[in-house]
């Protein structure tokens, strides 16, 4: 009796995976889906869940994480990772139909330097037309201040 026991302690204790529902990047998947295609850095998976009920369900998971951003889309529901986990984006289409198709993407250095590129170059930008703004107005207070010293030095001559 004590062996019989003490081997479902030890499995549970030696591969604690097998308690544990599927994930993908260290992200639950939803429950009862079935996979598509699944590469290192994307999975697409089908799923009976509504759109509202598969949001729900990854709201949960994340409820209390940081830097979790939700994007609400006309087509789909955009959940975005700001942070440091190995995922970046998961996908849920608002579409009425019997199955979804649910999309989780990897972080991506392609995606980290393109994000950064913008912002550098945005800087620039503002910065090109914080200069444009500051010319202009400079152009006019000269223009102003030599109108109003040629209209004095005309008084008193």
């Amino acid at each position: 009796m004590k062996r019989c026991l003490l081997l479902p302690v030890l499995v549970i204790l030696l591969f604690p995976g097998i308690l544990t529902g599927d994930d993908f990047l260290g992200l639950p998947l939803v429950p009862g889906g079935k996979v598509i295609d699944k590469t290192e850095a994307l999975l697409v998976m089908e799923s009976t869940m509504s759109h509202d009920q598969a949001l729900e369900f990854f709201k949960n998971v994340l409820k209390g994480d940081k830097d979790i951003k939700i994007r609400e889309w006309e087509a789909s529901t955009y959940i975005e990772d700001d942070g440091a986990r190995p995922w970046h984006s998961i996908t849920i289409p608002k579409q009425e139909a019997e199955k979804i198709t649910i999309t989780i993407k990897k972080d991506s250095w392609g995606w980290i330097i393109s994000t950064l590129t913008l912002r550098y170059i945005a800087v620039f930008v503002v910065l090109i037309i914080i200069y444009a703004s500051i010319l202009v107005s400079g152009k006019i207070v000269s223009t102003a201040i030599k109108r109003a010293e040629e209209k004095k030095a005309a008084q008193a001559g």
